[in-house]
């Protein structure tokens, strides 16, 4: 491939090219996103963070255990890289995915856990651990041992590794010869996302990513300002005694008045979520938002940073993922006609079509 720039419509057409290619019977995964603007926004006189000169998008919702689950019965039949770990299904407050079978044929399942745990933001998921999620979507959901075409190379050339911090976004996925399409956003466009907006609370930044600079409330339901954490009772329980056999996690977009301006949900509370930003005298990197076990001052965007060993994951650690800016309705509907017409083709013709965009 040349190195000449890939622009958001082609990187959709790659992806749909690598989707469309699937085996018919492989489920696909939806992660639905949106539409982060106000290109070249200053950043927050506060903590200077903010500031994003590009488009993109943001998952709406925090990944969750049913989309987790889809990627390790798609990878993880023999789980190389530890993708799955126990907690995922023995500790009760967050469980989870329950695995069955031995090495080479592991299979995965959502949890009944005060209710289906599906709809949840998985936990336990190391930074590696996201990555290789990021680098699986970026490759059209390739099934298969996890290797260079699936989980470790694309949004990021893992190659193995468990450790480490010189990990960054590739400019290019080597797998599809475009802009990776999914990624694990920056501590700039994740707090952006959460926080902005123009003209709001006299420096165009809340608190909270509620919208508000007054408190948040953490009951479950419609009422605005509301969020996961405890506010002297859980949100979940609403009650001040915490049980190790509680389920904690409210199932994402669950406080339905309670979106950023750009309308993600959840990016305060509920858990913890991933950035690629780097710590480096911790060996760490930074987790944002807060979380169910959380006081409220943890979903502040006035909060320092806070960091993890990038290799663990924990009861109240989650991810989302950034992506390619959603095309105008013309590049939509566009990349619409091209899919269709991709669906005709022999598979065997998608890698020669997308290269004569590239």
């Amino acid at each position: 491939m040349s190195n000449k720039t890939v622009s958001p419509v082609v990187a959709l057409v790659v992806a749909a090219c690598a989707l469309f290619s699937m085996p018919e019977s492989e489920a696909a995964v939806l992660i639905d996103t949106v539409y982060i603007g106000n290109v070249g926004n200053a950043p927050d006189p506060t903590t200077t963070l903010g500031s994003v000169n590009y488009e993109y998008s943001l998952g709406k919702y925090e990944v969750t255990i049913g989309q987790y689950t889809e990627f390790l019965n798609s990878v993880a039949k023999i789980d190389t890289y530890s993708l799955f770990v126990a907690d995922m299904d023995s500790n009760l407050n967050i469980a989870g995915i329950a695995r069955s079978g031995s090495s080479g044929n592991f299979s995965y399942s959502v949890k009944t856990n005060s209710g289906s745990s599906a709809n949840r933001p998985v936990t336990f998921v190391s930074w590696f651990s996201a990555a290789r999620f990021a680098n699986w979507m970026s490759n059209g959901q390739a099934s298969g041992a996890q290797g260079n075409a699936t989980t470790e190379n694309g949004a990021y050339t893992l190659n193995g590794a468990m450790s480490g911090l010189s990990f960054s976004k590739n400019a290019v996925n080597p797998n599809t010869g475009a802009a990776p399409t999914w990624w694990i956003p920056s501590v700039n466009e994740w707090y952006k996302a959460a926080y902005y907006e123009p003209g709001a609370s006299g420096d165009s930044y809340w608190l909270y990513p509620t919208r508000n600079d007054a408190d948040p409330g953490n009951v479950v339901g419609t009422s605005e300002n509301q969020a996961n954490f405890v506010n002297a009772v859980y949100s979940v329980t609403q009650n001040g005694s915490y049980s190790s056999t509680q389920n904690y996690l409210s199932s994402v977009g669950a406080f339905s008045s309670s979106e950023s301006y750009f309308g993600t949900f959840d990016q305060g509370g509920n858990v913890w979520e991933w950035t690629d930003g780097t710590i480096i005298p911790l060996a760490a990197r930074e987790i944002r938002g807060g979380s169910w076990d959380s006081t409220e001052f943890e979903l502040r965007s006035s909060n320092i940073a806070t960091n993890k060993d990038p290799i663990s994951g924990s009861q109240s650690i989650g991810f989302r993922l950034a992506s390619i800016p959603e095309p105008s309705a013309v590049g939509l509907f566009a990349v619409t006609l091209l899919g269709l017409a991709i669906l005709n083709w022999r598979r065997g013709q998608c890698s020669a079509a997308t290269d004569s965009f590239l």
